[in-house]
Order: C-alpha cells, then structure tokens, then sequence
C-alpha cells in the first residue's frame, strides 16, 4: 500500500536523512529540542562521603514493579563515576523557580554544593536539594548500560519524597521554563 501526502501540507518540514554520524547528531539534537521534558539533578556521595552531582533531562520511569527509573549520564562524568563506586544516587526533579539550580549543576562548578542547600536525610541516595527541587527519589543501580558516549542508569526507587502540589522546571526549544500557571 502507498500513502500519498500533498505537498502543501507540509511545505515546512524538511525530510532528509544525511549519511554523517556528526549531521545525523545535530538533526536528533534539534528535532529533540523540540520535546519539552522536566529537569534532574542527579546527585551522590563518593567514597570518602564527597557530594557530586549534575543536571540531567534524560530521566524516565521505566516500571512501577520493581519500582525502577532511568538516568543517563555522560560517559567521563566524575558524577557517574561516583554513581557506579557507590551504586546509589538521589534524582531531584527540580521546582520551576530552580532555573539558577539547574544552570549551576549544569556548569559543573566545583563548589555548587557550597553554593546550594542541601541535606542527607538517613537513607538517602545522595544529596537532596530540598529548597530546589520539589520531589527527590533516592535510588539503588540495578543495572549500567553503556550506549555511545553515555551511560543508561537503571535505579530501583527505594524511597521518595515529594510536595503535594509539584511546579516542574521543564527544558525544551533549548531554554527553561517554569510548568504553565505555576508563579
């Protein structure tokens, strides 16, 4: 069976599939760009109890039995090189006025945990960001996947920790914004 389109339908959309890796990257980069999603900071402890941690947009709820959430992080990271030493981590799905939070853990600064609040309630996977963020799961690594230049985290969701009305930061069009309606 054929499917015939009018070309005026779409005379906006540009079909084209290039043969290079590097344009193939930037056609998915933009076409991504164009899918709004809610913004992480993953955070953790390494071996001597130093906090790491760094924004994320890659973030999705892979099953509620177990209770498991994905994260993918940069291949290099030393956050993910913590993440895998100490095998949990605490995601914290920040509020809509967290825009500097997300910029600062973005830029990895050396002292953005001195320049955040930040608490490690007992049991926690790692740092909570409790003014910036309005939810925090605290996870344990289930599984590590290696996929290109990232590393696809698996986390079982041992506890979590939210407020009743959440005002998501989102990312998309390459900017941030606060959840529609939200102050």
């Amino acid at each position: 069976m054929t499917h015939s389109v009018r070309a005026d339908v779409h005379d906006d959309v540009r079909v084209d599939h290039p043969a290079e890796p590097t344009d193939r990257a930037d056609r998915l980069r933009a076409f991504m760009a164009g899918f709004p999603t809610g913004v992480g900071v993953l955070t953790t402890l390494d071996a001597g109890n130093h906090p790491w941690g760094m924004t994320c947009t890659s973030i999705s709820c892979v099953t509620l039995s177990p209770p498991t959430l994905l994260v993918c992080l940069r291949q290099g990271s030393p956050t993910l090189e913590a993440v895998r030493a100490g095998g949990t981590f605490a995601l914290n799905l920040l509020s809509g006025h967290a825009r500097s939070t997300a910029e600062l853990f973005a830029s990895g600064a050396p002292d953005r945990f001195a320049r955040t609040p930040w608490c490690l309630p007992a049991g926690a996977g790692g740092p909570h960001l409790a003014e910036a963020a309005h939810g925090v799961a605290d996870c344990k690594v289930v599984r590590d996947d290696v996929v290109g230049d990232h590393a696809v985290i698996f986390g079982e969701v041992l506890g979590t920790a939210h407020r009743s009305l959440p005002d998501p930061l989102l990312y998309g069009l390459r900017g941030y914004a606060a959840w529609p309606g939200q102050p």
